[in-house]
């Protein structure tokens, strides 16, 4: 079985540490425990090694599997006094540590970098020999042409099989993106594995201001503290304001002695008017501090603004240095190389060609990676309502830097731009439609009318209707124009699923709408329903929710075994709301006599062995049961809540079950993770 795979270097500048988080993405998904090793780090401290931290902090790994071993001073200085041996003795220490306890272990080679870069190669190549590893070559395309990139493969390729190595497979990353496909082509088949190429992103290779202002040792004077933001250009102020300004672009950094009040006060115009652009941040040079009439004005910026105590070349100069890496952990950053790998990197067929153990278990962080990959699997199409709230932009950049679906946003184009670039948003690739101006709203209020004529609705009303955001993204799904609809960041669960419930209706042989929390707890999943919309069912009500949640489950990889709780357990108890509980198990059992359920039962007896083997021997349910159905809202809710706050589980919903379509409704309170999850699993409805 193999117990690692060596991710090494060809070049200088590959960008391998985007496929060792590739990598350890796929491996994630598909295997129980993971491992990660950087035999040698470039630092002075491989516990403090970026991109040891980003995959610890990513994956939840404990430092005992995920660590650095030697600085490359060490190997430089062992390899200058002869102790070759000792380095590889060390290093395969350190991985058989590590591998001890894991089921695959990914190990980063060295960077391949300066006057020392055979060397390195060769090395890489030994300690991939020693670890007993397949190795991962990559290759960076450079500047290269499609020709010469296919000639450093075949290299490549040699000078691993010249080494007795065993290539996994070769990927080539930072071609340009006009080059890649011809790239691709020119690039001749191998006996060894696959060939992939990945573009070049310049979304993961540009600096955040936080990382400039890190790499410059920059003090904040004014504006906004988000430090995220993108700078895509730079641009110096040596002219007049009239000309500077036509000359910026959102996204640029500007760089301005600080006594040139006519150039800040220029930059800030993007506050005033959607019209200007907005920049990255401002960077004021020279030691020189701003007139005490301007300061007021940098203060309302909404990107940051920093004092630099040298001039204006030095500032360009420096700045032009600071490149970003993607172990920097920026989750924009993440989203995108995550996203390339997706496109353009068959992980199952290459995960196929190694034999590894599928996990047994199903943590939080190995769930959520999976409904993405699902989701990304099958692409759907998802409407996002609440254009105007920034945890909803946020979201939509990160879903489409993952590529996970399609995404259009319903607001004024205008504002929503205006929102998205104030806040250092990209929303490239997302469609944004306004319900007041599109042309879709005609056709959608003459379908509202003619589907709520029977309730007096006329052409007028439903065309004022339709400029409901609710309404109209509702009508997009209804009418096939999107695949699914999230919404609730700024909205009532009420004013959410209402158009839902006038004109989608529930599935056919169903009598309502129920929700269903995804509660992902240390090691498992289990289905709680109903926690949000019902306040108190009835037995066929009851009986209904059961069955949706049942289909909830096996479409989320649950295997559903339905506890219909209640205070008693079996016959022991009776009253009104166990009999409710006990006719609405009964019904469930008419109408799907294969599905596991038991009812009534209390919690403990559902979840507890011992317990189970007591109250209710022979069930087939208690002990193991996976979906809980609540007979009321309060039980429901609460319970939730509980669960999730003393046991640290994370709880995924609402989802919302029965409708026809998918539609989905988001806490006021979500955070943007929420919204990236919840659109995820809906998109995932949309494929069923």
């Amino acid at each position: 079985m193999v117990r690692g795979i060596y991710v090494s270097a060809t070049t200088p500048g590959s960008g391998k540490s985007l496929v060792a988080l590739g990598l350890a993405e796929a491996l994630h998904a598909r295997t129980g425990r993971i491992g990660f090793f950087r035999p040698v780090v470039q630092g002075g401290d491989p516990a403090q090694d970026p991109m040891v931290t980003l995959i610890r902090t990513r994956f939840g790994l404990d430092e005992s599997v995920c660590r650095g071993g030697l600085t490359m001073a060490e190997v430089r200085r062992l390899l200058a006094n002869g102790e070759r041996e000792e380095v590889r003795s060390r290093c395969v220490e350190a991985f058989t540590d590590i591998a001890a306890h894991c089921d695959v272990v990914i190990v980063e080679g060295t960077d391949v970098a300066g006057y020392d870069s055979a060397v390195e190669f060769e090395l890489n190549i030994s300690l991939a020999n020693d670890l007993g590893c397949p190795v991962v070559a990559v290759l960076g395309a450079g500047h290269r042409t499609p020709e010469e990139v296919a000639g450093a493969v075949d290299v490549a390729r040699r000078e691993i099989a010249a080494a007795h190595g065993d290539l996994l497979a070769v990927i080539v990353n930072r071609a340009t993106a006009e080059d890649r496909e011809a790239v691709a082509a020119a690039i001749r088949p191998g006996a060894r594995g696959p060939v992939y190429v990945l573009p070049e992103l310049p979304e993961v290779s540009r600096p955040t201001t936080g990382e400039i202002s890190g790499a410059l040792g920059l003090r904040q004077l004014a504006g906004g503290a988000d430090m995220e933001r993108e700078v895509r250009g730079v641009k110096v102020a040596a002219m007049n304001v009239a000309n500077f300004i036509g000359l910026l672009a959102d996204g640029d950094l500007v760089i301005v002695p600080g006594d040139r009040a006519d150039v800040m006060v220029g930059a800030l115009a993007s506050t005033l008017s959607p019209e200007f652009p907005v920049p990255s941040g401002m960077v004021l040079t020279g030691g020189i501090t701003p007139d005490p009439h301007i300061l007021p004005l940098l203060a309302q910026a909404p990107f940051p603004v920093f004092a630099y105590p040298e001039d204006t070349y030095h500032a360009a100069r420096a700045v032009a240095e600071v490149r970003s890496e993607i172990w920097s952990g920026h989750r924009r950053k993440v989203a995108s190389a995550l996203g390339a790998w997706a496109r353009y990197v068959d992980d199952a067929e290459l995960l196929s060609r190694l034999d590894l153990p599928r996990p047994a278990t199903t943590t939080p962080l190995r769930f959520l990676h999976e409904l993405i990959a699902r989701a990304r699997a099958e692409r759907q199409n998802i409407v996002l309502p609440e254009g105007n709230d920034i945890r909803i932009l946020r979201a939509a950049e990160i879903l489409h830097r993952r590529d996970v679906c399609g995404l259009t946003v319903l607001g004024n184009e205008t504002q929503v731009r205006e929102l998205a670039a104030a806040n250092g948003i990209s929303l490239d690739g997302i469609t944004i439609v306004d319900p007041a101006t599109s042309p879709l709203r005609q056709e959608f209020a003459e379908e509202y009318a003619r589907l709520r004529a029977h309730k007096g609705v006329d052409l007028a009303r439903a065309l004022e209707t339709m400029l409901d955001v609710s309404y109209f993204g509702t009508m997009m799904v209804q009418l096939g124009y999107q695949d699914g609809m999230v919404s609730g960041a700024a909205h009532t669960t009420a004013h959410t699923i209402r158009p839902a419930l006038e004109f989608v209706k529930t599935k056919p042989g169903v009598a309502i709408v129920s929700s269903v929390f995804l509660m992902l707890m240390a090691d498992h999943v289990l289905v709680y329903g109903d926690c949000a919309v019902n306040p108190d069912p009835n037995e066929q009500h009851l009986a209904d929710i059961a069955l949706a949640s049942a289909e909830t489950a096996a479409q989320f990889g649950v295997d559903p075994r339905v506890a219909m709780l209640s205070y008693s357990t079996g016959g022991s108890g009776s009253g009104q709301s166990v009999d409710k509980v006990r006719r609405a198990t009964e019904l469930v059992r008419e109408r799907r006599p294969e599905l596991a359920v038991e009812g009534p039962i209390q919690y403990d007896a559902a979840v507890d062995a011992s317990i189970a083997a007591s109250k209710l021997p022979g069930s087939n349910v208690a002990g193991q049961a996976t979906v809980f159905i609540f007979p009321d809202l309060n039980t429901g809710n609460n319970t939730y809540k509980a669960v999730q706050q003393s046991s640290g589980a994370v709880a995924v919903g609402p989802v919302l079950q029965g409708l026809r379509k998918p539609v989905n409704d988001l806490s006021r309170g979500c955070t943007v993770e929420d919204i990236v999850n919840t659109v995820a699993i809906t998109a995932v409805q949309a494929q069923g």
